[in-house]
């Protein structure tokens, strides 16, 4: 896909038309003719280029709505330290790649370093060379010409900015200190998260809360069981017999915020159906994707469930999620989801079932149970969880 313009004289990104935003964790930017009009090595003297205003501010807004923002320009390095140097410039991209390596192999190197899928990023770059170089190496990428940068920016108009988003580009931040205190940490991987003094805490879902599950919904995809839509999460977390939870986790290094949501159907007597279970791709292979559902499943027998179940759609992205479930103890069961089947409130507490268009096939969802009679399983040790009391109606 790309953003350059056709011979019709129109663009491949009209604004929030066919550009999905949620899908948009991280925006890349090209240096040389992109972020500035000159050829930094080119420069006589150890000044960088003057950046474009415009990209500055453009940057300077995607980060304001949650955007993260990196660097991938075929240059030499030497660039890039001379970008370091400049405060106001490097403290504006997360992960930069200057390098002669070829522009797709710079992107997946960012997402690694980011922790986030490379169909999640943007590519903004004024040479069609690297832009048809990464469409043929890495298709889930869009890639987009510096002059389709105001259709960008407008996709993301009134969309509804969290707490969370505000202060992302900031905790990226501080999971790239994060991440350097872990490379010199001396130690095993484990000892490193006993020494980070992990704590998640979890709960019913505050009203100021929602709209962060709800974002988690539409934005999370490694760790999403279902893909439920912030819309249709939205309805069923007001509907009765239904209940939202989220979780907060905090270290040594400050507040990751909140990094996972799920809801819960207690309609059918003695089980509770999770019909979304997200979790921030941030907190990955950290057992906090475990705790959660651990928990979730503690609380359940304690509420007198003796069934647990969960909604999982395969996708190519969820992997972690499905390993996950497995370990467990979820298996499949007789019961199904159907085709994005649904339940809807009827007078008396009875619900109905309806579904909507059959998805593709190998998007069908199913449902993963286990019993609650037993040991269930544990959080990681390092990894202290405790319950959030009194939260906010």
């Amino acid at each position: 896909m790309t953003g350059s313009t056709s011979t019709t004289g129109e663009t491949a990104v009209t604004g929030a038309s066919g550009f999905d935003p949620d899908r948009v964790k991280c925006v890349v930017w090209d240096l040389d003719g992109t972020l500035w009009d000159e050829i930094a090595v080119e420069s006589p003297t150890d000044d960088l280029p003057v950046p474009r205003p415009a990209m500055l501010a453009a940057i300077d807004a995607l980060a304001a709505r949650g955007v993260l923002s990196s660097l991938a320009s075929r240059s030499a390095p030497a660039v890039l330290d001379r970008l370091n140097a400049v405060p106001e410039l490097r403290e504006r991209f997360l992960a930069p790649q200057v390098s002669w390596q070829d522009k797709s192999e710079s992107l997946r190197r960012i997402a690694e370093n980011l922790g986030i899928a490379v169909e999640a990023l943007v590519l903004v770059d004024d040479s069609p060379y690297e832009r048809a170089e990464v469409e043929a190496l890495l298709p889930g990428v869009r890639t987009l010409d510096p002059q389709d940068v105001p259709a960008l920016l407008s996709a993301f108009e009134g969309r509804e900015v969290t707490p969370e988003s505000r202060e992302r580009v900031r905790r990226y931040r501080t999971e790239e200190t994060r991440r350097a205190e872990g490379e010199r940490f001396r130690g095993t991987r484990e000892e490193f998260l006993r020494w980070c003094g992990m704590r998640l805490t979890v709960g019913a879902a505050a009203a100021r809360e929602v709209p962060r599950a709800l974002e988690l919904a539409a934005r999370t995809h490694r760790l999403n069981s279902s893909g439920l839509s912030p819309e249709r999460l939205r309805a069923l977390a007001a509907s009765e017999g239904h209940e939202l939870y989220t979780a907060r986790m905090t270290d040594r290094f400050g507040e990751y915020g909140i990094i996972g949501a799920a809801l819960v159907d207690r309609g059918a007597p003695g089980t509770w159906s999770v019909p979304l279970l997200a979790l921030s791709c941030r907190v990955a292979g950290r057992g906090a994707a475990a705790a959660f559902l651990f928990w979730l499943m503690g609380r359940a027998r304690e509420a007198g469930a003796e069934e647990f179940r969960v909604t999982l759609r395969p996708t190519d992205a969820n992997l972690e999620m499905r390993i996950l479930l497995r370990q467990a103890g979820l298996r499949r069961t007789d019961a199904t989801a159907g085709p994005e089947a649904t339940t809807t409130p009827e007078p008396g507490g009875t619900t109905r079932t309806t579904a909507a268009a059959a998805p593709a096939p190998t998007a069908r969802p199913a449902v993963l149970g286990r019993s609650l009679h037993g040991d269930l399983p544990t959080p990681p040790a390092w990894l202290h969880v405790s319950t959030r009391k009194d939260a906010e109606a």
